[in-house]
């Protein structure tokens, strides 16, 4: 394990060894805390021998996201008990439910936009972000957010699931929209371990076609506007990098037919069986080639054209794609 991991459980533990031990004094002994404070202890201990994060069945590491969400376990996976892994499948089946719910429903409108999104989580659940949500009265705009979050796993959809709810208190503050990315970052920087990050693209789009867009450290988006494409480049760091981050807004004015194309790096990382990537090149030939179609059928042409390109090979990422497309 590295140590920059390390160092983040760590603090981890010690933070829950402390609030154990005030328990432990405010509260009646119960035999359930003692067994917690001693539990903790023990991956202490673990973490200064250097048998931290080994299994101590099959000597092998286990799995870095499973111990992020349970740093206390001491084997792997492949090693819990038949009920063990029952209630493990049961917490995936409800995550995976409970993230379904935090999708924009398939028939959001966007006034003055057409719409379009695909969400596909590599396993049960998703690192992947995406949601819209509509300003009151509809004059105000759209916000939409876009974005991957470090890790895989339930660990990463937990991130998702906080992003989700700090953006969406965030909103009723009206903030500025690079305001209210800095806010967010230094929200994120405080509730996270420091190994976790998060990119994202932060956008209000008006039913006149004005966006504006903040991108922190995320895929460059593509615009295509009067037929020609071209890509946003960040405004500053992925989310959790830096407390004091400063990000920037961009602003653009889209016609009828103009469109954004956001998307995560499961698409552009995606790999054949000869080790070839898809690549942001191949993307933009695609997106320009296929500029005419609505957003889901472009959407849909983007997979399409991806599947052909792995050729069976596996997906190794999650994938997620939005377009947002000017109506006439």
């Amino acid at each position: 394990m590295a140590t920059y991991q390390d160092a983040a459980i760590r603090a981890q533990l010690l933070h829950r060894h402390e609030r154990l031990k005030d328990l432990l004094v405010e509260e009646r002994k119960t035999p359930q805390l003692v067994k917690l404070l001693h539990e903790v202890e023990s991956a202490l201990e673990r973490l200064s021998d250097g048998t931290y994060g080994i299994c101590e069945i099959c000597h092998e590491s286990i799995e870095p996201d499973y111990l992020r969400v349970e740093p206390l376990v001491r084997v792997c996976l492949g090693h819990l008990s038949e009920e063990q892994q029952h209630a493990v499948e049961r917490d995936l089946q409800l995550a995976a439910e409970i993230q379904g719910k935090l999708l924009p429903p398939r028939d959001v409108k966007m006034p003055g936009w057409d719409l379009g999104f695909h969400y596909e989580p590599l396993g049960p659940v998703s690192g992947d972000y995406c949601d819209i949500v509509s300003s009151q009265p509809a004059e105000g705009g759209t916000y939409f957010f876009f974005g991957d979050v470090s890790g895989k796993g339930v660990a990463a959809s937990l991130l998702v699931s906080h992003l989700h709810a700090m953006f969406r208190t965030l909103l009723a503050s009206d903030l500025p929209l690079n305001k209210l990315v800095e806010r967010a970052n230094r929200l994120f920087c405080e509730s996270t371990l420091s190994a976790n990050f998060a990119t994202l693209v932060c956008g209000r789009a008006l039913p006149s076609g004005e966006i504006e867009i903040c991108n922190a450290g995320h895929c460059y988006p593509l615009v295509v506007k009067g037929g020609q494409i071209r890509s946003i480049e960040s405004t500053g760091m992925p989310l959790g990098t830096y407390f004091n981050a400063e990000f920037q807004v961009r602003k653009l004015h889209l016609g009828p037919g103009d469109f954004l194309f956001l998307y995560t790096d499961g698409l552009t990382e995606a790999r054949n069986a000869a080790d070839e990537e898809y690549s942001e090149a191949q993307l933009s030939t695609l997106v320009t080639r296929e500029s005419q179609r609505a957003p889901q059928a472009l959407i849909q042409a983007c997979i399409d054209d991806v599947v052909r390109f792995r050729s069976g090979a596996p997906k190794v990422d999650d994938l997620t794609i939005m377009v947002l497309r000017k109506a006439g």
